[in-house]
C-alpha cells in the first residue's frame, strides 16, 4: 500500500493528536487520584476538629457517650453529635445521602398534615427519583412504591425506603465506621482527658 507525502503528514497529525489526547487523558487521571489521594487524607483532621468545634459550643461528649455509639446504630443516631461525626464519616466514603435521606424522613414524621405534599415532594426530587442528585440505593420496586406513596402523601409515605437504608448503613458503613480512625481517635482523646 502506498501513500501520497500530504496522506503520511495526515496520518502523522493524527497519530501526534492521539497520543497528546492519551497524556493529557493520563495526566487528568493522575490529577484526579492525586487530588482524591489528598482529600481522603485530610478527612481524618477534617472530623476531628468538627469534634473539637462542637466541643465549643457547650455539646461536650463523653467517653461514656462514645462508648455507647458503638452499641448500635439506633444508640448513634440518637445522639446530636453522632449523628454529625457519622454523617463526616459517611461524606469520606462518599455516602453521605444515607443519613441526609435517614435524617429527612425522621423530619418528614413530625411534618404537620397540610406541610406533608410540599416535603413528600421535595424527598422524592432529592433522593429517590432515578435522577436524584443524592439518589439513595434501593431497588426498582422500591423505588416505584415509593413514588406512589409520596404521591398521595402520609406519614409514613418513607417508611419502607428509610428502613432499607437504615439497614444498609447499619451492615456496612456503620461497622467500618466503628473501626475508623475518626472514632477511634475520638474514643482515645476522651478516655485519655477523663483520666487525666
Amino acid at each position: 500500500i502506498f501513500f501520497s507525502p500530504n496522506s503520511m503528514t495526515e496520518l502523522n497529525e493524527k497519530d501526534n493528536c492521539r497520543l497528546t489526547e492519551g497524556k493529557i487523558h493520563k495526566k487528568k487521571q493522575k490529577a484526579f487520584g492525586a487530588d482524591l489521594k489528598n482529600y481522603l487524607r485530610c478527612m481524618v483532621p477534617h472530623i476531628e476538629s468538627m469534634i473539637k468545634t462542637s466541643n465549643s459550643r457547650n455539646v461536650t461528649l463523653s467517653a461514656e457517650e462514645v462508648i455507647q455509639w458503638s452499641q448500635s446504630l439506633e444508640k448513634l443516631l440518637t445522639s446530636q453529635s453522632g449523628q454529625g461525626i457519622f454523617w463526616e464519616f459517611l461524606k469520606s466514603e462518599f455516602s453521605e445521602e444515607n443519613i441526609e435521606f435517614w435524617l429527612a424522613c425522621e423530619d418528614y414524621k413530625k411534618t404537620k398534615p397540610d406541610h406533608l405534599h410540599g416535603k413528600a415532594e421535595r424527598i422524592y426530587l432529592d433522593f429517590v427519583h432515578s435522577d436524584a442528585i443524592k439518589q439513595i440505593n434501593i431497588d426498582y420496586q422500591m423505588r416505584e412504591a415509593t413514588a406512589k406513596q409520596a404521591q398521595d402523601p402520609t406519614h409514613t409515605s418513607f417508611d419502607e425506603a428509610q428502613r432499607t437504608v437504615y439497614i444498609l448503613m447499619e451492615r456496612d458503613s456503620y461497622p467500618r465506621f466503628l473501626k475508623s480512625k475518626a472514632y477511634l481517635n475520638l474514643l482515645n482523646q476522651l478516655q485519655t482527658s477523663t483520666s487525666k
